[in-house]
């Protein structure tokens, strides 16, 4: 007979990922776990492979499962893992792993805990072909069927939940991630000397520095330089467009930054020119340190941060003459930095109290 306990927390809960090679979402996670763990719940990750930069942010304390396998398709044995330590909750950090969400409540069925997944990319993709747009709008409105709760970061991308995946409102949150904190330890960083762009994430595709590159020889400071930090699968194509540009002497690309918020605050500005994004946090952290953004239009949630014109600026994806202007703008002799953007709200305790009610509603044999 199943029945509900009452009193039942959330004293368990288990996250997942395939690989610590930098990305926000990964980041994020590991950032909150340890707020979990803070608050003397206990905390599993299993993780594909710990290979990565972001290996260090792994916080003491965790239960850590390693696969030894970095593929996606490894994280599909998830469902066996839960089996085996039994947690009260799920957590799938971003929209990337909840293909494994879905297969983990197929295999478990009734006997699968809650699972709570955060949006963290965009729900709605104009870059994508008519085909795969609607694949993926198909995608989306299966996720009511095996995620229990979504929590959206902002209250526009949670709306964008309501309408793309036909997800109950009642069962969407708004909860912003874990602000980001100097990292204790993270090796000091070369910064350029003069003024300097900055751009924070993945070296591929989505995130067109393409854009970025292609603009530098447009603004009108010819010595302004670029500090590009991350890693990725388009490092080379981006390095061939630096070199048939002429920006050697301008262009730093020297990978991930263990701590980007000293290169962040040293910047003259912060550049984001994806395709699409989640919440992006990088504008998020470059606010917090007084430094003006630049930012394509990428996700609904880009107004949201960027909410007034003394923040920063934000362009068409296609525009490439509206990033040059604004770029020029803000590094006019006369541009006035925005003062420091204080995060409000405690996202740990947030989560937490929706976790806990989850599982209080949790039925159980």
């Amino acid at each position: 007979m199943l029945h509900c306990t009452q009193n039942k927390m959330a004293r368990h809960i288990l996250t997942y990922a395939q690989r610590l090679q930098g990305g926000g979402v990964e980041r994020a996670m590991l950032r909150m776990a340890g707020g979990w763990l803070r608050e003397g719940r206990k905390v599993t990750l299993v993780l594909g492979s710990r290979e990565g930069p972001l290996a260090a942010e792994i916080p003491e304390g965790i239960t850590l499962i390693e696969l030894g396998d970095a593929r996606y398709s490894a994280l599909l044995r998830l469902a066996g893992h839960v089996r085996d330590v039994r947690p009260d909750l799920i957590f799938c950090a971003g929209n990337h792993y909840s293909g494994i969400a879905a297969a983990t409540r197929l295999r478990l069925g009734r006997k699968c805990p809650p699972i709570v997944a955060k949006v963290s990319n965009a729900l709605v993709r104009p870059e994508l072909s008519p085909g795969a747009a609607w694949r993926y709008r198909r995608w989306l409105r299966l996720h009511p069927l095996f995620l229990d709760h979504v929590v959206a970061m902002t209250p526009a991308m949670a709306a964008e939940a309501v309408a793309e995946m036909r997800m109950p409102a009642e069962r969407v949150s708004v909860i912003a991630n874990p602000p980001a904190l100097p990292v204790a330890g993270a090796a000091p960083m070369a910064l350029p000397e003069g003024r300097y762009l900055i751009g924070v994430g993945r070296l591929e595709p989505q995130k067109r520095w393409d854009r970025l590159l292609a603009a530098l020889p447009r603004l009108a400071d010819q010595h302004v330089k670029l500090l590009l930090l991350g890693e990725g699968g388009a490092r080379a194509a981006l390095a061939a467009q630096v070199t048939a540009l002429g920006l050697g002497n301008r262009v730093t690309m020297p990978g991930h930054a263990g701590d980007p918020l000293p290169a962040l605050k040293g910047a003259a500005v912060a550049v984001l020119t994806s395709d699409y994004e989640g919440v992006p946090g990088v504008l998020r952290e470059a606010l917090s340190v007084g430094t003006p953004v630049v930012s394509t239009e990428s996700s609904v949630a880009v107004r949201e941060i960027v909410h007034s014109p003394a923040l920063g600026t934000v362009i068409d994806r296609e525009d490439a003459d509206g990033l040059v202007a604004a770029l020029d703008h803000w590094l006019a002799a006369d541009a006035v930095r925005p003062a420091p953007v204080t995060a409000g709200g405690d996202p740990i305790a947030e989560y937490l109290a929706l976790f806990d009610r989850l599982a209080q509603a949790q039925p159980r044999a």
